[in-house]
This record gives C-alpha cells, sequence and structure tokens, in this order.
C-alpha cells in the first residue's frame, strides 16, 4: 500500500477545498511545482494531481503548472480533471504522467474508458466521487442517479488500473475517510482501489492499512496543515 499526496490546482496556485466547494480553497503553495519538490524529497513515490478548473471547465485548464510538476520531480503522477477525450489521455501520458484519471468521463462516456484502457493499459485509473452513494459529476456540482458501486461495476472487465473513491462530504474537512462505504466497494470488484477524501492523522492511515484490501490512500489537507508528514505516513504504510 502507498501514499499519494495530493495536489489541487486552481488558477495555478495549490489549494485545497472544503467538500469540492470551489468558494471555500485555501491556497497552500503559489508553486504547485515546489510543492511536489517537497513530497518528493520526503519519499513520495506517487503525486495525485487534480485540475479543478478543469473538472469544471471539462478542458484541461492548469496545463502549464502540470507541465511545470512533471520538469520539476522524477515521480509517478497520476491526473485527473477535465480529461474527457481520448487525444487528451494520450496528450497527457507523452508528457510523463504515469496514469489518467478518468471521472465524469467514466460516468457520461464509459466507452471513453473501455477504449483508454485498451489504447494505454495499465495507465487509466477512474475516480468515482460521490455524495450519499450516488456518483458526482463535473468537479463534484451534480449528483447523478447512477451509484457508486453500479458504476464501478461497470468497468470489471475493462482493464482499469485503479479505483479512486471519494465521499465529497468527508474530503477537506478531517473527519476520517469513509472506510465502509470505501471498503465495500473494495469488496465489490476486483480493481485496486485507492481511499481518498477526510484523512486526518496517522491513525487514519493505520486504519486503511489495517484493512488489508486497498492499493493506496491519498491524503492533502492533514499534510498541508502539519498533523503528520508525508514521510511518517510512508514509514507507517512500510512497517511489516
Amino acid at each position: 500500500m502507498y501514499l499519494l499526496p495530493a495536489i489541487d490546482l486552481k488558477e495555478g496556485k495549490c489549494v485545497r477545498l472544503k467538500q469540492g466547494d470551489m468558494t471555500q480553497s485555501t491556497v497552500f503553495n503559489n508553486s504547485p511545482a515546489k510543492q511536489a519538490e517537497l513530497f518528493a524529497e520526503q519519499g513520495a513515490e506517487w503525486i495525485h494531481v487534480v485540475d479543478l478548473d478543469g473538472a469544471f471547465a471539462g478542458k484541461p485548464m492548469n496545463a502549464a503548472a502540470v507541465k511545470q510538476i512533471l520538469q520539476a520531480v522524477d515521480v509517478k503522477i497520476e491526473l485527473g480533471g477535465g480529461i474527457r477525450s481520448l487525444e487528451t489521455i494520450r496528450f497527457w501520458l507523452e508528457q510523463g504522467v504515469a496514469r489518467v484519471i478518468l471521472g465524469t468521463a467514466a460516468l457520461r462516456d464509459p466507452k471513453l474508458v473501455r477504449a483508454a484502457c485498451r489504447d494505454f493499459p495499465g495507465k487509466i485509473a477512474v475516480g468515482i466521487d460521490a455524495k450519499g452513494g450516488f456518483v458526482a459529476v463535473e468537479g463534484w456540482a451534480e449528483t447523478s442517479t447512477i451509484k457508486d458501486i453500479d458504476l464501478a461495476r461497470q468497468f470489471e472487465t475493462a482493464g482499469v488500473s485503479a479505483i479512486i473513491y471519494t465521499n465529497v462530504a468527508r474530503d477537506g474537512v478531517l473527519q476520517g475517510p469513509d472506510l465502509d462505504s470505501t471498503l465495500n466497494l473494495a469488496k465489490t470488484v476486483s480493481i485496486p482501489v485507492i481511499v481518498s477524501g477526510g484523512v486526518s492523522s496517522l491513525d487514519d492511515i493505520k486504519a486503511c492499512k489495517k484493512a488489508g484490501v486497498f492499493e493506496g490512500v491519498i491524503a492533502g489537507r492533514a499534510i498541508y496543515e502539519g498533523r503528520f508528514t508525508v514521510s511518517e505516513a510512508i514509514a507507517l504504510l512500510e512497517e511489516k
């Protein structure tokens, strides 16, 4: 199991939101590339990057910041937010992104997910963001009538490398991840599942590890607010 420290991009800056609300953003670093360097120096092997503006616009909006991150660090970057076409997926993979996350596209255009998995094996993750058990899309601004489990099942045989599951209500509020829902998902599908949203402490990291079924865990605000460091979380996850 591995840690993915998070960088959320808004207007070229590294921010954190509360429950996906763009009006409740806190800037933590004016230079996302410098933030990525800090994470890499502490041992991060993966960094989770989201183009928040892109998620709302439906197209990449922070490309310059993402490119700067890719140039600054030699770690694996997974990228989501506004990626809605094979051309955009190909572009980012050619730039050096290790894994592309499809969220809204997974709900609106499941054929795209299957085509992307076929064309770029091992490089495609699906982001499932849930509000009350239903999938939220368009930067979490809309809630669909599709249940999170049902969406995950659609891609059981597609070749998806991972599902990143977020309970929107927990994101950015430091109340602990929704392990019950995430465990239920992980036990329902064979696709590796990554925990996201609400991690507040090393105890939360420990609980994710103890579950024994998750591929990784994403942490954001807790790291930025100094509740634990990237290196502390990695050390905990690597303990036998």
